[in-house]
């Protein structure tokens, strides 16, 4: 049965982008792409989502569902301009097709889908002002979450910097091995722990839906080297300054940081 869904969702993300499958739970993120008929990155992102379908939990499968599909678009499994098909896809997620539309519906509110009438339901495609609006939001949440460390906990315990600090010897690891789709997911958890540092619950989701339409601009850069390599370091230096309590001058290097980004991006909106 397991071959068979596998069989039969190939397609599930077929349309006017290819899928450029870089990184799935359960997969190692630094999985090759194909260009060729057996796209191995496409075949590692199915037995991503088989193993997420087998902790589905029955109670609320639309939520995990979109959840699956939006972990997908952070991780930059699927592009803009991706098509995702319902048939397939009620398949390989052993959920209704009621169930799959609501999780459609779910992720269409949170401008991760777009449904274009006659044509079916796929990954939006970006542009400048999403940009500027989508940076605003980063520097409000991830600055405030750093600057308001003084207050919340100025004697910020040495393991709660553990994911970050994790996050930053993975993508300086992968970019010693030239593995750069694993640097991009490793800086997208770097920034995810980031804003974790907060404690809000309501901030963490947020977050999610605002890292998974990041990754949709991400795609503008030529490569993933380009797009990362200048932030390895700067990620290195603003948890030196959190390990030391520097928490101000941490706000505002990183508020630099998110300028320099949305820059960055911006440059490559207008060159294209």
């Amino acid at each position: 049965m397991a071959t068979l869904r596998l069989e039969i969702v190939q397609q599930s993300c077929k349309g006017v982008v290819r899928p450029n499958f870089c990184w799935a739970p359960g997969v190692r993120d630094d999985a090759e792409v194909s260009t060729g008929p057996d796209d191995e990155g496409r075949q590692a992102w199915l037995r991503g989502v088989a193993a997420d379908v087998a902790r589905l939990d029955r109670s609320s499968s639309a939520e995990r569902a979109a959840d699956i599909l939006r972990r997908s678009i952070t991780e930059g499994a699927l592009p803009p301009g991706a098509q995702l098909s319902e048939i397939e896809l009620t398949e390989v997620l052993e959920v209704s097709r009621n169930t799959l539309r609501e999780a459609f519906r779910l992720l269409t509110h949170e401008g991760l889908l777009v449904y274009k009438l006659h044509r079916g339901v796929f990954v939006p495609e970006l542009d400048e002002r999403d940009v500027v609006d989508l940076y605003r939001l980063r520097r409000v949440l991830e600055v405030d979450a750093v600057r308001g460390l003084a207050e919340r906990d100025p004697e910020l315990p040495a393991g709660r910097l553990e994911p970050l600090h994790d996050d930053v010897e993975a993508a300086e690891a992968a970019a010693h091995a030239a593995r750069w789709a694993a640097v991009g997911t490793a800086n997208m958890r770097f920034h995810q722990h980031l804003i974790g540092l907060a404690d809000s619950a309501r901030l963490d989701a947020i977050a999610g839906r605002l890292l998974a339409e990041l990754r949709l601009l991400f795609h503008v850069i030529a490569t993933a080297r380009d797009l990362h390599e200048p932030y390895i370091e700067r990620n290195r230096e603003l948890l030196v300054l959190l390990e030391a309590r520097k928490y101000e001058e941490a706000a505002v290097d990183l508020h630099q940081y998110l300028l320099d980004s949305e820059l960055g991006l911006l440059d490559a909106f207008r060159s294209r």
